[in-house]
Order: structure tokens, then sequence, then C-alpha cells
């Protein structure tokens, strides 16, 4: 098939497309549930003639399963970029004197935030919404581990909506002293399950 043939084909294809997904039909509900459209789009059980009428004759359902179709390939291709995460490692810097409120990843990926609470402190993880795995590590709520350069446990927790996991700082020194007594480094990781 040559270039100009693909290309009126893709148009042809996106035009049907619209017009199928635009159209509106008085009283159009779900027709499928979300589990049979999920398994035609897995390929584990294709759509009967029943069922792939149904759909055709409604707007809604095509809609939705138009939807799901992308949150597949959304979590898909956050579950690749996951699978190529190792980990992410940061350090302090040379220029960091007295108390730090935050460090980030060398990649970027992570912040780590350094609250003063009452007489202690706070840890906050963030990780970066523009994190190629972030899709698939919120979806999964993954469990993640922070730990000093000496690889003592900093923070271990799941994150939230958002993107955070907190907990109270483990140790007796602050922050910034503890982490110049081990290594001046730190790290994120995945935890199993």
């Amino acid at each position: 098939m040559n270039t100009k043939t693909a290309a009126q084909s893709s148009l042809a294809q996106r035009v049907q497309e619209s017009l199928l997904l635009g159209r509106r039909v008085e009283g159009d509900r779900l027709v499928l549930a979300d589990a049979t459209l999920l398994a035609a789009l897995d390929g584990t059980r294709p759509l009967t003639a029943n069922e792939r009428a149904a759909l055709q004759a409604s707007p809604l359902t095509a809609r939705r399963l138009r939807q799901l179709a992308i949150e597949r390939s959304a979590a898909q291709a956050g579950e690749v970029a996951m699978q190529g995460w190792r980990g992410s490692q940061g350090r302090l810097r040379a220029a960091s004197s007295g108390e730090i409120d935050a460090l980030r990843t060398d990649d970027g990926w992570f912040t780590l935030h350094l609250v003063a609470e009452g007489s202690g402190w706070r840890t906050i993880l963030q990780m970066a919404a523009d994190a190629p795995f972030a899709p698939a590590l919120l979806a999964a709520r993954a469990p993640l581990r922070v730990r000093d350069g000496a690889g003592r446990t900093i923070l271990e927790g799941r994150l939230d909506a958002d993107g955070e996991c907190e907990a109270a700082w483990p140790f007796a020194a602050s922050p910034a002293s503890h982490l110049q007594a081990h290594d001046a480094a730190f790290s994120v990781e995945a935890l199993p399950g």
C-alpha cells in the first residue's frame, strides 16, 4: 500500500470513528459490561454477533469501549516504562549546608521533602507526575522504600492518589546530619507486592 492510500485509509477510519462516536441516540445506555469490553480488547473473548450489533447501535457503549482502550494502552505503556525503572538515587549537593528541606533524585523523578514537625521531622516522598512509570506505580499502588547511603530505611509506604507517601523521620539526628554521616546519599526503590 502506498503512502497516499495509507493516509486516505487512516483518514477514512478517523472520519468513521468520529461519526460513530459523535452521534446521539435517544434513550442510549451502556449495553455491554466493562468486563465484556475488556475481554474483547484483550482478545480473550471475541464479541458475539449480537454484542457487535449492540455495540454499533449504542454510541455510549462505543465511547466506553474507546475509553477503556485508551486506559488500557496508557497502563501498558506505564508497565513497560516501570519495568525499565530500577530505582532512583540522589545525593546531597556539595553546597548543602545547615538543614535541608528537600532533596531530588538525580533523574528528577522523586523529591524527598524534610519538614520540621515539633521536636522531630516528617519525610514526604513525592513522585514527579511526568515520570514515565508514574501511571503504573499509581495504578498498582506499589510500595516504595527510601534508604540512606548506608542502606537504612528512611521511609517505606505506598503512594497515594497524589503520588506521595509520608512518615515520621526515623532517626535521632536531624536529616542533614544523618545523611551527611551516611554517604550523603539516598535511594528510592520499588518493593515487591
